[in-house]
């Protein structure tokens, strides 16, 4: 941290490989994917204009995912209410899937935070349980109870589990 805060681009290079999927899960759990890439880029500049506001260097995960959670589009940009398919295409999918990723992107955006971010960073950026735990400072205890719970209320709000589960009505 010392180096990145004297200006070393290594140093920079290095955060931003290590952090990034954290903000960027964060910020697609809110906007659309082309607004989501462009914000981790705006969320790392200020974050390094900023470095010298951390006071703990072991907390540098928890400090941007939580500047990630504050950002907001300088364009007014919708959330994901907007049909944002065309950000899903990937080669070879068909406009079924395509469909399909946007409908449970969707869905999960509209779970509560903790959910939201957890899911994200597992099934949008296929991060493991531990993973997760490291970048967010969570126990892996927390991440399996969030991803637990998490994946329950996904799967109501997509028709594939009943709703009125305990679990989901007890958080």
């Amino acid at each position: 941290m010392r180096l990145a805060r004297r200006g070393s681009q290594q140093a920079y290079s290095f955060l931003y490989t290590r952090f990034a999927a954290l903000v960027h899960a964060i910020l697609l759990g809110r906007f659309a994917p082309a607004l989501a890439d462009e914000l981790t880029q705006e969320c790392f500049a200020t974050a390094f204009a900023r470095l010298h506001q951390l006071q703990d260097d072991s907390r540098f995960g928890a400090w941007i995912a939580a500047m990630a959670r504050r950002m907001k589009p300088t364009t007014g940009a919708e959330l994901h209410d907007a049909q944002d398919l065309d950000a899903f295409r990937c080669k070879g999918a068909q406009p079924d899937e395509v469909a399909d990723a946007a409908h449970v992107l969707r869905a999960i955006a509209a779970l509560p935070e903790a959910y939201r971010e957890t899911l994200m960073l597992r099934l949008v950026e296929g991060m493991s349980g531990q993973q997760i735990a490291d970048l967010t400072g969570l126990t892996p205890a927390s991440v399996r109870v969030n991803l637990h719970r998490g994946m329950a209320r996904l799967r109501a709000a997509l028709g594939l589990a009943p709703t009125a589960n305990a679990e989901l009505t007890h958080d």
